[in-house]
């Protein structure tokens, strides 16, 4: 039971938990809806229930330790929920709600913490990574824009809990308003709904981020709207690269998976803003899925 190790990613839909082994290998996955419209409380029953549901479909006891990783962050200083799309839960203290109802240690990271995490260590990245010296930036592109940050074989978490948070720097000077209050943030630029929004505004006409993106041949505004991403994504991660200097960048989540992300277009956008002649850090595409979260929350627990 020892070689066991258990992790949870709590989304605003699905709540997934995962049983590995020693070696990294899932040996149970099961998912079930968050239910989110019940309220906090609810959640914390939800998440509750899946763990008993593993445990005796395993036959092991939930273990001591759990990891989980949950959107928004946990500001372990005023022990507080924050910046979550999930907004029962923001000013909760959820680390320790959930260890008084598990009565289990809780080792609680950002979403795109695990992501990152175990894109490093499992995904795309485990060849470099192997090194624990190098450094992983992952990349959150989806309805919202975030990342994290791995080095040594861990996660980066920072005095305030925002380590890795490049979706929340200004973009655009006076752009649009952003939910955290600011404007102009990489977010409001480059997120899918953004994305979304300026193809209609160019059009008058809504279009999904998939179909923008394989209509660049054939349609002028989707064009010029991936062109825009193009832009805009190699202007913010040059910031991020010219403070991390990190040894690859991953890149999650919807606007992930645009093809023209991996192009020489692409790197030729962050060259243009970066503090050196040439970019030699890979820009990969994930490989574990939609499960990379719930594999990162399980490696939380895992022996360093």
């Amino acid at each position: 039971m020892s070689d066991l190790y258990w992790g949870l990613d709590l989304g605003g839909t699905k709540i997934e938990a995962v049983v590995i082994d020693r070696s990294m290998k899932p040996l149970l996955r099961r998912r079930i809806a968050t239910e989110a419209e019940g309220g906090y409380n609810h959640i914390l029953e939800r998440i509750s229930t899946l763990l008993e549901m593993l445990s005796r479909e395993s036959g092991c006891a939930v273990p001591e330790r759990i990891g989980i990783g949950t959107p928004g962050r946990y500001d372990r200083e005023p022990g507080v929920m924050k910046n979550s799309n999930t907004v029962a839960l923001n000013g909760r203290d959820l680390k320790r709600d959930l260890e008084s109802l598990l009565h289990r240690e809780l080792l609680i990271e950002n979403d795109a913490n695990c992501f990152a995490l175990a894109e490093s260590l499992l995904g795309c990245g485990a060849s470099v990574m192997s090194d624990p010296s190098k450094m992983a930036f992952g990349i959150i592109l989806g309805t919202g824009v975030g990342g994290g940050i791995v080095c040594n074989g861990s996660v980066r978490s920072g005095a305030h809990g925002i380590a890795g948070e490049w979706g929340h720097n200004e973009l655009v000077a006076d752009g649009e308003a952003c939910y955290c209050g600011r404007r102009g943030c990489v977010e409001t630029v480059i997120s899918g709904p953004a994305l979304e929004r300026y193809y209609q505004q160019l059009t008058g006409s809504f279009k999904p981020l998939a179909e923008i993106a394989s209509d660049c041949s054939s349609d002028a505004a989707a064009e010029e709207t991936i062109e825009g991403l193009l832009f805009y994504f190699g202007k913010a991660l040059a910031q991020v690269i010219n403070i991390l200097d990190p040894d690859l960048c991953i890149i999650g989540g919807g606007v992930g998976q645009v093809e023209q992300l991996y192009s020489q277009a692409a790197a030729a956008a962050v060259e243009r803003h970066l503090f050196n002649s040439e970019l030699r850090t890979p820009i990969l595409k994930p490989l574990l899925g939609d499960s990379a979260g719930v594999f990162g929350a399980a490696l939380l627990s895992f022996p360093r």
